[in-house]
């Protein structure tokens, strides 16, 4: 089968995140399948016009909003796919417009909120209350993929007839057993450093719970100013390499996850897999990935309510021993190799 993605960013772009991520691993797998993967996505300074990562080919034209005309030309020259996957961060690419071969959506989480961090007055109005819906009532007929339950209860509110959800997988193997933790109690913040991902209402939340240590860890606009917050019990680390990351998941005892609105919540399963659950905002996706007193703990989207959650428990060791079980084994649930399995069979009926 040949496929085409059209997503805006690849994995190498320098701003890419979980939703690229989730593409690539899918991709190269079904590759490995035996299958023929093109991505289109946009131009990077310092990006080839064309590469080929873990198999999948990577056509890249336009900038960030260029790249939307570009499939357009794209696609009239290259036209010989089975099936058109329209990933929608934002913006679909409004293939049902052109393309009349089979296709299906790909949508990670709804921009909402997203609007008003990203975009200056009186786009985000205009974006928020007009132009998310009616770009994405184009594609309400058309057989749609998501990540989530709660971002399939949006699309199904918005009119979407037929929406079935492939869960992220996991870039680690799960513990076999829980790990020694740090002595001191630790909590960990570990994403983009954005607006949107709320960083400072974790450092707030810690300090206001008044009780262990802080690690912060990730890169992003933010960065320069978080370094500020060091002191003796905030530690800032920056980007790390993979192995290191799971190595201070693995010692920490909780990790916390505050945001606007997630498609899943990547970093929650991947502290699961070290033994480790998560305090999050009870928001989309996040309500889906952590399950509420079992795996980790939901608090209200507040700096107070996460340092409550932060102080009961650190004061209670059998609850942090029952989450940490739980949470290693509700990992074990998530692979890529069974995502992308259900991920391909879907596109090969709806390619027919």
């Amino acid at each position: 089968m040949n496929i085409l993605i059209v997503n805006w960013k690849d994995i190498r772009h320098p701003e890419a995140g979980g939703a690229e991520v989730y593409t690539h691993e899918i991709c190269k797998r079904i590759v490995e399948m035996g299958h023929n993967v093109t991505l289109f996505a946009s131009k990077y300074n310092g990006a080839f016009g064309e590469e080929e990562i873990d198999g999948i080919r990577i056509v890249r034209d336009g900038g960030r909003f260029g790249v939307y005309l570009k499939v357009k030309n794209f696609y009239k020259h290259n036209n010989e796919f089975d099936i058109v996957v329209d990933e929608v961060n934002t913006r679909p690419f409004m293939t049902v417009d052109f393309i009349e071969k089979p296709k299906i959506c790909l949508i990670h989480q709804l921009a909402r909120e997203f609007w008003f961090y990203k975009t200056p007055f009186p786009i985000n109005y205009i974006g928020r209350y007009l132009l998310e819906d009616k770009w994405l009532s184009k594609y309400r007929d058309i057989k749609t993929v998501t990540v989530s339950d709660s971002t399939k209860k949006d699309l199904l509110e918005l009119g979407f007839k037929d929406v079935e959800i492939v869960y992220n997988g996991l870039s680690v193997e799960p513990l076999e057993e829980i790990s020694e933790k740090e002595e001191e109690f630790t909590v960990l913040f570990i994403g983009r450093l954005t607006p949107t991902k709320k960083p400072f209402d974790a450092i707030k939340a810690f300090k206001l719970a008044g009780i262990g240590k802080l690690w912060i860890v990730g890169r992003g606009e933010l960065e320069n100013i978080l370094r500020e917050e060091v002191s003796e019990d905030v530690k800032f680390y920056g980007y790390v390499s993979e192995e290191e990351k799971y190595d201070l998941m693995k010692r920490a005892h909780v990790v916390l996850v505050p945001g606007l609105r997630e498609g899943w919540g990547r970093v929650v399963i991947e502290a699961n897999a070290m033994g480790t659950p998560a305090i999050g905002y009870d928001i989309p996706g996040l309500r889906d990935s952590i399950r509420d007193g079992e795996t980790g703990i939901l608090c209200r989207p507040t700096i107070e309510s996460m340092a409550e959650k932060i102080r009961v428990i650190s004061e209670d060791e059998d609850l942090r021993e029952k989450l940490s079980k739980n949470a290693l084994k509700w990992s074990k649930n998530f692979s890529w190799d069974k995502s992308s399995e259900r991920f391909f069979e879907i596109l090969r009926k709806a390619a027919g």
